[in-house]
C-alpha cells in the first residue's frame, strides 16, 4: 500500500512541471468591444479596461472596434493611451472605423479587418456634419500623421541604395483628413481617402483579413489563449456620462440657475436643491477621477458664499461679490484640469482654454436661459408657471382691508432707508420702522425716500430728491 501512494506521488511530482508550463504558454488575450460613437463613455471604458489589462498580467489587448466616429478629444486620449502602453495593442475593425475611429485604429500596433471593412474618412465635422474651419482640420492632420510616423520605418538595403519606407506612410493617414492632398495613383484633390479592407492590405494600413477574434489571434501567432473581455459596470456608464463636457456646461448651467432663482425668492427651497445636486453631480465624477482636489471644492463654496454674501448682506456690489464670482469660476475650471495644486506643469494650454470656455459658457447661458425662462415662465401671462406665481394684490380701493389701512396716511411722507432696499426692506418715517418696496430701483442704505403709495401691508416708495 505505501508503495502504491509512493509511486502516485512521484508520478504527480513528474507532472506537474508539464502542467505549470502548459499554464506558463497559454496567452492571456484581453478584448476591448468599442461599438458606439467615441465619446466621455468610451474613454472612461478604455481607461478601466486598460486598468484591468495590467492587473490580469494580459499578454496582448485587441480592440474589437466598429465605429463611424466621435469626439476627436477622446479619440486623442485613447491613441495617446495606446501608443503609450507597453502592452501589445491591436485592432480588428469589425466593420468600420470611421473619423475618430480610424486615428484610434492607426495608433494599434497591427490592424486586421473583416472582408468588406473601411478605414478612413477622418475629416472634422460639427453636429450638424459640416465640416469645421480649418484650424481644427490642421490639428487632426498633425495628429494623425505624427500617429501613423509613431510606428516607425522599414529599412531596405539593395546593392546601389539604402531605401527607407514608412511602415505606414504619414502622407496616407493625412489623406484620411484632407481632400487637398493628392497622392498619384491613389486619391486625387476631391475627395478624402478612405479604404476597403483590400485596399488597406495594399498600402500597408492592414495586417490581415479576419472573420472573428479567433482568426486574429491566430494570425498574431497564438495557438493556446484565453479571452478575457471588458465589461462596463453601471458605475463605467454613468462616470462616462457625467463626464461629457455638454453635460458639465449643462451641470454649470444648472448651479447658476438654481442659485439665481433661490436669490428671487430667499429662503431654502426648490432652486437651491437644484443647485445644490448640480454641484454635486458636477464635481463627484472629478473627485472620484483625482482631478477635483478638496481644496478646488472649498474654492468653489466659498465663492458661492461671498455671492450670497454680497447680495443679502452687503450693500452694493463690490470685493466680496467679484472676489465671489472670481472663486466660483476658479473652482469650477481646476476640477476639469490635472494640476497638482497650482502646479500646471502636466496642463496642457488646450486643456485649461476648454476648461475655461467650458464653465464661461456655462455660466453664461445659465445666466441668460434663467432670465429669459423667469420671464417665459412665471412673469408671463401665459407661462407654464405663471398659475403658481401670487400676481395679483388685495388693493384697498377694491374693498380688501388684510392689514391696519391707516398706513395710508404715510404717502406723501419722507424717511430714509434704514437697510438696502433691494427691492424690499425697512424704512424710517418719523421714528418708526415700516416694511417698503422700492418700485423704481435700489435704495442704498442712510439714502432719503419718499412714499409715493400703499398696497397690500407695504409702503411703495422711491428715492427722495430735495428740490434746491
Amino acid at each position: 500500500m505505501k508503495t502504491r501512494y509512493l509511486f502516485l506521488f512521484f508520478f504527480i511530482q513528474l507532472l506537474m512541471p508539464h502542467a505549470l508550463k502548459a499554464d506558463s504558454d497559454t496567452t492571456q488575450v484581453y478584448r476591448l468591444p468599442i461599438f458606439d460613437n467615441i465619446n466621455s463613455t468610451t474613454w472612461v471604458h478604455v481607461k478601466h479596461g486598460f486598468e484591468e489589462a495590467a492587473k490580469l498580467n494580459a499578454d496582448v489587448i485587441i480592440v474589437h472596434l466598429n465605429t463611424y466616429g466621435g469626439e476627436v478629444i477622446f479619440a486623442d486620449s485613447i491613441r495617446t493611451k495606446i501608443l503609450n502602453t507597453s502592452t501589445p495593442v491591436h485592432v480588428f475593425i469589425d466593420n468600420n472605423a470611421a473619423s475618430a475611429g480610424a486615428l484610434i485604429s492607426i495608433a494599434c500596433d497591427k490592424i486586421f479587418m473583416r472582408p468588406g471593412a473601411n478605414i478612413g474618412a477622418a475629416t472634422v465635422v460639427n453636429q450638424t456634419g459640416e465640416q469645421m474651419p480649418d484650424k481644427y482640420q490642421s490639428y487632426m492632420r498633425s495628429t494623425i500623421r505624427a500617429t501613423a510616423e509613431a510606428h516607425g520605418k522599414d529599412t531596405l538595403i539593395t546593392k546601389n541604395d539604402t531605401i527607407i519606407k514608412w511602415i505606414r506612410d504619414p502622407r496616407i493617414a493625412e489623406a484620411m483628413v484632407d481632400q487637398r492632398l493628392v497622392i498619384p495613383g491613389l486619391v486625387d484633390s476631391s475627395q478624402v481617402l478612405t479604404f476597403t479592407a483590400l485596399e488597406a492590405i495594399e498600402y500597408n494600413y492592414c495586417d490581415g483579413l479576419a472573420d472573428n477574434m479567433d482568426d486574429v489571434i491566430k494570425q498574431l501567432g497564438y495557438q493556446n489563449y484565453t479571452i478575457k473581455s471588458f465589461e462596463p459596470s453601471l458605475y463605467d456608464n454613468l462616470k462616462g456620462f457625467l463626464n461629457s463636457p455638454m453635460l458639465r456646461g449643462l451641470l454649470i448651467l444648472i448651479i447658476i440657475g438654481g442659485i439665481y432663482f433661490e436669490m428671487q425668492s430667499p429662503g431654502i427651497g426648490f432652486p437651491l436643491a437644484i443647485a445644490v445636486l448640480g454641484a454635486i453631480l458636477y464635481f463627484a465624477p472629478l473627485y472620484i477621477d483625482g482631478l477635483a482636489a478638496n481644496w478646488e471644492i472649498i474654492i468653489f463654496v466659498i465663492g458661492i458664499a461671498l455671492i450670497a454674501l454680497e447680495v443679502f448682506v452687503i450693500p452694493g456690489f463690490g470685493v466680496a461679490g467679484v472676489s465671489g464670482i472670481i472663486l466660483t469660476i476658479t473652482g469650477l475650471t481646476l476640477a476639469l484640469v490635472k494640476n497638482v495644486a497650482f502646479n500646471f506643469e502636466n496642463v496642457d494650454n488646450s486643456d485649461f482654454v476648454e476648461a475655461l470656455l467650458t464653465v464661461f459658457l456655462g455660466m453664461s447661458g445659465g445666466i441668460i436661459l434663467t432670465i429669459y425662462l423667469s420671464n417665459k415662465l412665471i412673469t408671463a401671462e401665459k407661462g407654464v408657471f405663471s398659475k403658481i406665481a401670487l400676481k395679483t394684490s388685495q388693493d384697498v380701493n377694491l374693498g380688501y382691508i388684510a392689514v391696519d389701512n391707516t398706513l395710508s396716511a404715510l404717502i406723501g411722507k419722507t424717511g430714509i432707508a434704514s437697510t438696502v432696499l433691494r427691492p424690499s426692506g425697512k424704512v424710517l418715517i418719523e421714528g418708526e420702522y415700516y416694511d417698503a418696496r422700492a418700485t423704481d430701483h435700489f435704495i442704498e442704505k442712510n439714502e432719503p425716500i419718499k412714499v409715493i403709495s400703499y398696497s397690500s401691508g407695504q409702503l411703495n416708495v422711491r428715492q427722495y430728491v430735495q428740490k434746491l
